[in-house]
């Protein structure tokens, strides 16, 4: 589930908690780390779980409105495309999921049933499902792209749901667009060939999961040394003035440069950039790729940078 760069993301909102905060030790703040990631799959599940409890009170709602004392002819015979939607069925299905939703205790939306109610009835009463229940059938495809846009129209954007989340757990905000792009591009992946749902681990494999801790505790043990190497690269600059934000990607980036040999240099300085665009000021990419570039170019030529592997550099 988690890329490198969503890595790199958990590990600067951990340094920078680190840094704002107490300054407790490294054991816990490399547990903080642990917990916050395994907090982002939780949030993660809970949107599979989610779509299931809409499913589920859906179904309720088409039972109750058909024994109202005056039911119309469309109530007792309700268009049920959603309850059958082949997406839907597939990720209600799965043992996969339940399991997981089990095993992690994760029981918000029965405790909190209210907010997958709330979420129905902006479905029922959208244009999106006026237009997808004009026809009594469909395909696979029309009912991904259903469930993909009422993710993408309706759910995430929910502002009710992000106070939710919001109120559950404080690192579910900073979280929140990563979990919700993850979790869209998954949908769209979904294919009819496909016979179950196969849920993404939270690391790919162990190496991501190493990097993440290894990348955490090098950039905190070798703070010093990286705070002189930008202070020698920002002679101009009063270092109060440097966002912290920047100061602390601007040192993840060297430690990748000097402690992460497998990783090429260009891809370290890009990531880096992007993460700064999203998370920082508007100038901040510039700032930092001028610094980047600038002790890449010097430490490629003075040994410092060893990169393993052919076009590495």
């Amino acid at each position: 589930m988690l890329t490198r760069r969503h890595i790199r993301a958990k590990v600067m909102q951990s340094l920078y908690a680190f840094h704002q905060g107490s300054k407790d030790s490294m054991q816990a703040e490399e547990k903080f780390l642990k917990k916050s990631t395994e907090e982002m799959y939780n949030l993660f599940l809970l949107d599979f779980e989610l779509l299931v409890s809409i499913r589920d009170y859906a179904e309720e709602y088409f039972e109750i409105v058909k024994k109202k004392f005056l039911a119309t002819e469309e109530e007792k015979n309700p268009n049920k495309k959603l309850i059958n939607n082949q997406l839907l069925k597939r990720i209600s299905d799965s043992t996969a999921i339940s399991n997981l939703i089990e095993d992690r205790k994760l029981s918000h939306w029965k405790r909190d049933d209210e907010y997958p109610k709330l979420i129905w009835d902006k479905i029922l009463e959208s244009d999106l499902y006026a237009d997808y229940i004009f026809t009594e059938t469909s395909s696979f495809k029309e009912d991904k792209e259903f469930v993909v846009d009422v993710f993408k129209q309706i759910i995430a954007p929910n502002e009710d749901l992000y106070d939710y989340y919001e109120d559950q757990n404080l690192t579910w905000i900073d979280d929140f667009p990563i979990v919700n792009t993850t979790f869209l591009k998954f949908l769209q992946k979904q294919k009819e060939s496909d016979e179950v749902i196969t849920v993404p681990r939270l690391y790919k494999n162990v190496e991501d999961e190493n990097f993440a801790k290894e990348l955490f505790t090098k950039t905190l043990l070798a703070n010093d040394q990286l705070t002189e190497i930008t202070k020698n690269k920002t002679p101009n600059w009063d270092q109060d003035r440097i966002a912290d934000i920047d100061s602390i990607l601007i040192k993840m980036a060297l430690c990748e440069f000097l402690k992460f040999p497998s990783i090429p240099v260009r891809v370290t300085i890009n990531e880096y950039l992007e993460l700064a665009k999203e998370y920082s000021t508007p100038k901040s990419s510039t700032f930092i790729n001028g610094v980047l570039d600038t002790v890449s170019k010097e430490y490629q030529t003075n040994g410092k940078i060893n990169k393993i592997g052919r076009g590495l550099m």
